[in-house]
């Protein structure tokens, strides 16, 4: 019987304690997301996500980070190797071109430690005046531009061995209000969502294996529920006129977007129609509480799951890798410059 529950995680540290290990051997997630309070160095951070990994043999552990690029990127210099922003690259002479390049090298620094998830890219529109916690994440205000970068980013992570996962659905760009601290309100017209903010999901509605959806009320979608808990915003438009048929995350569910207890929020989510419900925080007791309040992963979506795992390179090794990314690192930086 399959056992694994519809959930991605974090965890504390460094490195995995024994409540932890004891938790995931009989709750086992479907994968895990790392933070900054998970690294140390290159080294420390290669064995974690083994260990990780090494807790269910036979099958794809994922694991995720947070790596856009500017603001967002858990693997920061001097350790690690920095990148630009999304609006960085789109100022660039050539950016389709420079953009896909930079995404190769960041995901070459994700694959030489293990990572193999990256949540991005962003394809939120730069809308003026909206809560800067989008701001310079966004490659642009003009959707097919948006689409256009959004699309190389996602191959230069693939091309590297790491899956993309687009961000936020169906769209964050408007809010006025950053769903880390509550929840965003949308007022626009469903004639205006089609028209514009929906538009870069659809073109990769295909090409990308994983999405995540946006904390934020779109009121003439579904005037009480966020995106995120909202059968018809996930079911009428993320499913239905978007047509993402990959993986669905939720986004954070320790967010301050939303109301009640974790594990509430996060039943109510694979309710809803995500796939994975996805907390953060790395409270191992909240994580128990998740794992415990959510559905094993029904067979079929576990198999999607699976053949969601990107291809590795036959240059994988991590030396080759690291030495890769931080020569395209000198590339893009010379281009910005």
């Amino acid at each position: 019987m399959n056992k694994v529950r519809a959930a991605v995680v974090g965890v504390a540290g460094e490195r995995l304690d024994p409540f932890e290990r004891d938790l995931f051997r009989r709750l086992p997630p479907a994968g895990f997301i790392l933070f900054r309070r998970n690294l140390a160095d290159p080294a420390q951070l290669a064995a974690l996500v083994a260990e990780l990994k090494a807790l269910f043999p036979g099958r794809w552990v994922p694991v995720l980070v947070d790596q856009e690029g500017g603001r967002v990127q858990r693997l920061r210099p001097p350790a690690w190797t920095g990148w630009p922003s999304a609006a960085a690259l789109a100022r660039t002479a050539d950016p389709e071109a420079l953009t896909l390049r930079a995404a190769f090298g960041l995901g070459s620094d994700l694959a030489a430690h293990g990572i193999d998830v990256d949540c991005a890219p962003v394809l939120d529109l730069a809308v003026p005046g909206a809560t800067p916690a989008i701001g310079d994440r966004a490659f642009a205000a003009d959707p097919a531009r948006v689409a256009r970068l959004g699309g190389a980013f996602a191959r230069g992570l693939a091309l590297a061995g790491v899956a993309p996962v687009m961000k936020h659905l169906p769209g964050h760009g408007r809010a006025s209000a950053d769903s880390h601290l509550e929840l965003p309100v949308v007022d626009a017209s469903i004639a205006d969502l089609r028209a514009t903010d929906w538009l870069p999901f659809r073109a990769l509605a295909n090409a990308v294996p994983f999405a995540m959806t946006a904390h934020v009320l779109y009121e003439a979608l579904d005037p009480r529920r966020p995106a995120t808990l909202s059968p018809t915003v996930i079911g009428d438009i993320v499913r239905g006129e978007i047509g993402f048929a990959g993986i669905l995350l939720s986004d954070d569910l320790d967010m301050h977007a939303l109301q009640g207890p974790v594990p509430e929020r996060a039943a109510a989510a694979i309710d809803a129609g995500c796939d994975l419900a996805l907390q953060c925080g790395g409270d191992a007791a909240v994580a128990a509480a998740v794992l415990a309040a959510v559905p094993p992963l029904p067979a079929a979506r576990l198999d999607r799951l699976q053949a969601a795992r990107p291809a590795i390179p036959p240059t994988a090794q991590p030396g080759l890798l690291l030495a890769r990314a931080r020569e395209i690192a000198a590339e893009v930086g010379a281009h910005l410059a």
